[in-house]
């Protein structure tokens, strides 16, 4: 059985390579990017799409942003069960455990609920910045070829008269 996870473990990662360099391995000159790829390698790994369309420095943001939210989802949750716990022990009506948090049982039931919602929202934080990281991934190939030029400019300039703001001009120039 080890033999056999060793086995598919060392196609998925050349699998990977291959998708990762599928330039090198079909000697493509075309610069454009699936965004496809960008997407799916984004699912499989955050941070890989951005690398796939060389923004290799948006990588450690998307690292940065789900570790800070994995970090404060489990502080929260470690916080919720302290006082979860002490609440239970303050409670349960036995002797022998008792709450030395100091708190009341209303200030312990606060504290529960806003820890709990402190994790609720950083694991939706953490949900939000992995689907942004895939889509970036995906813009990002589809754009990769955008042409930025001074073909097309957009100028606004306000009109004064007699010292007052009067209007504002709006000119679109598109040159071919």
């Amino acid at each position: 059985m080890k033999l056999l996870n060793y086995y598919n473990l060392k196609r998925f990662v050349l699998f990977l390579i291959i998708l990762i360099s599928n330039n090198v391995v079909y000697s493509q000159t075309d610069s454009k990017k699936s965004a496809t790829t960008a997407s799916i390698l984004s699912m499989a790994c955050p941070g890989l799409g951005q690398i796939y369309n060389k923004k290799y420095w948006k990588a450690p943001i998307i690292y940065a942003g789900l570790g800070g939210t994995i970090y404060y989802y489990y502080h929260n949750n470690a916080k919720y069960n302290q006082y979860k716990s002490a609440y239970i022990a303050e409670t349960d009506d036995d002797e022998t455990t008792s709450n030395n948090s100091g708190y009341t049982t209303s200030n312990l039931i606060t504290l529960q609920d806003y820890y709990r919602n402190s994790r609720d929202l950083f694991g939706l934080l953490f949900l939000l910045v992995y689907l942004l990281n895939i889509v970036d991934a995906s813009v990002d190939a589809h754009l990769i070829d955008y042409n930025i030029n001074d073909n097309l400019s957009l100028n606004l300039k306000p009109n004064y008269i007699n010292n007052q703001f009067e209007t504002i001009n709006v000119s679109l120039r598109f040159n071919l």
